[in-house]
């Protein structure tokens, strides 16, 4: 077997391993409340499958590149990367500030991190940072696993990597702005047509509400303005090539990650489309794109100034 693939699939076998460990060993066998998962975990793992299935894919499309070899400076990455990612996700997820949603939805600037190691250490460091850092961010907040939107923030840092795969970033990134502008005008167009629908976590026992208020108008308009925001740094920063390219990455990144695990309750919790993109969708990825456009750039940039010091 190919060294990139082999190092590839362990780290993906990795992820689904440690998964399961946590559910059906911690959750269920041993019991430990905060390590159990909703209804249908078996179709929760489907779509965990699903995920790996698909980085799969994109590597077998591009195997020749050598943004897939994963050695040992990958692995103490991954490490960091998910330890970061984990402890600060559990400082913010629902703990300071949670966003009005259809399920569970906290504002997570620590979301930058699997962008900013993605793009910086490749796909594979991205992957493993994301998904594995929400599984254990979500375990120490004690809300229960979810595991397909763990895959979600899987994929934010996988994307966000894939700019090693082209050899010209600058010309990537346009194709990415125009795919990402789509991605965002089609989620707020859904949102419009579908505005009042009901918030089923809002209650207001005082006044009598419990779950029929509307989605808040800030989703809508935060995903409008991360994207206006993100435009504003790739252009800004046209001639700093990393801080466009992991910005504009990190954008599609969150974009694809979030919207798989929003549309894989439409299964999962028995959503429909229009519940799953303005009630799950909207709320987590548009305070996450104004995260990406704000602090990735402060990341790339601490980086590279370390870099430097560092003679490198």
């Amino acid at each position: 077997m190919d060294k990139k693939l082999s190092s590839l699939a362990l780290t993906l076998v990795a992820v689904l391993v440690i998964f399961i460990l946590m559910i059906y060993v911690g959750g269920n066998l041993m019991g430990v409340e905060r390590l159990q998962t909703g209804e249908n975990p078996i179709l929760r793992f489907v779509f965990v499958i699903i995920g790996l299935l698909a980085a799969l894919g994109v590597y077998y499309l591009t195997r020749t590149s050598p943004a897939w070899e994963v050695g040992t400076r990958q692995v103490v990455w991954m490490a960091i990367g998910a330890a970061l990612y984990a402890i600060f996700s559990w400082l913010f997820n629902g703990t300071v500030f949670v966003v009005p949603s259809l399920s569970q939805v906290a504002l997570r600037p620590a979301i930058a991190i699997p962008m900013f190691f993605g793009y910086t250490f490749g796909p594979v460091v991205g992957f493993f940072s994301g998904a594995v850092g929400n599984m254990f961010g979500d375990a120490l907040t004690g809300f229960g696993l979810y595991p397909q939107w763990s895959l979600g923030n899987g994929l934010v840092g996988f994307v966000a990597g894939l700019p090693l795969l082209f050899s010209d970033r600058k010309k990537s990134m346009d194709t990415v702005l125009w795919a990402s502008g789509a991605l965002v005008v089609l989620a707020a167009v859904v949102w419009f047509f579908n505005r009042n629908l009901p918030n089923m976590l809002f209650f207001d026992a005082d006044a009598g509400i419990f779950g029929d208020a509307t989605i808040t108008i800030f989703a809508a308009a935060s995903i409008v303005v991360g994207f206006a925001l993100v435009l504003a740094v790739r252009f800004a920063f046209g001639k700093n090539v990393d801080v466009a390219a992991a910005v504009t990455w990190g954008m599609l990144g969150n974009l694809i990650g979030i919207g798989f695990a929003a549309i894989s309750d439409i299964w999962i919790n028995g959503f429909s489309p229009a519940a799953a993109i303005v009630g799950e969708f909207l709320p987590a990825a548009g305070p996450n794109l104004i995260f990406a456009a704000v602090l990735v750039p402060l990341f790339v940039t601490a980086y590279a100034s370390v870099q430097r010091q560092a003679g490198r």
